[in-house]
């Protein structure tokens, strides 16, 4: 089993988790072209994607989902509340996407990836996060969250890989140049979480198995990769650059759990 990111952050997400034929994309928030650019600097096309999953209904999610869907001909799995708020990315011919209602609380599997949805709060009609697994290793992702719930700490523990939210450091966005009103969205318990707050999950994790850890989310003028890398390696005790960074143009390659 192993992943990777083809980009992250606020102009658009998108992460592969594959397991032997199994090719899943989580979000995509890129247009089709910068998709498929961004797919074959991972030596991937994406006729070879098993399916896409769309976490919620923001721009830099879900906007190229349905569009590359539909040329491909991709499946698409998400929850209620999210399609419904996703109408605007629908192709004419949206019948020509097939769609899949998820239930945040049942797990699905997709050919050989097992798949474990979970919802999360986020400013979103009906955001789920997921965590997947090959019945051996298990890859957590978890951004797009304004708080940490009891159930999303039981669903990340004992990960083998995690990609978790670093967006903003408390006094770069208090001291920041965003608008007093997004400040208050950003932070908020619908927002996104900031370094400690990332930290402190992290420090109430089961880590043993935990072979690779990346920040992901990073907000280009709230956050800087030294401050999340320095928040996440104190809990693990590890280098600092053992944390590695989903960036926004490059993404992060292949990360194997094996």
């Amino acid at each position: 089993m192993q992943f990777a990111s083809l980009g992250s952050g606020s102009a658009g997400n998108a992460t592969l988790i594959e397991a032997g034929e199994t090719r899943l994309l989580l979000d995509c928030g890129f247009s089709v072209k910068e998709t498929v650019q961004r797919l074959a600097r991972l030596q991937r096309q994406p006729e070879q994607l098993t399916g896409i999953l769309v976490t919620h209904e923001h721009d830099d999610h879900a906007r190229g989902a349905f569009k590359l869907a539909a040329r491909y001909q991709i499946p698409v799995w998400l929850t209620h509340g999210t399609l419904s708020m996703c109408q605007r990315y629908l192709p004419a011919a949206s019948q020509s996407v097939k769609l899949n209602i998820v239930d945040a609380h049942t797990v699905f599997a997709l050919q050989e990836i097992e798949v474990h949805p979970y919802p999360v709060p986020h400013d979103a009609r009906e955001p789920a996060q997921f965590v997947f697994s090959d019945g051996v290793r298990k890859f957590g992702v978890l951004t797009d969250v304004g708080s940490v719930t009891p159930h999303i700490v039981l669903m990340l523990q004992a990960c083998d890989g995690l990609l978790l939210e670093c967006n903003h450091d408390l006094e770069m966005l208090r001291n920041g140049p965003y608008a007093y009103s997004l400040k208050k969205r950003v932070g908020g318990w619908l927002g996104h979480l900031d370094n400690q707050s990332s930290a402190q999950l992290l420090a109430k994790l089961d880590n043993r198995k935990l072979k690779h850890l990346v920040a992901a989310h990073l907000s280009e003028k709230n956050n800087t990769p030294t401050l999340a890398q320095q928040a996440l390696s104190e809990v693990l005790h590890c280098e600092r650059d053992w944390v590695q960074i989903a960036s926004q143009q490059s993404g992060l390659d292949w990360r194997s759990l094996i």
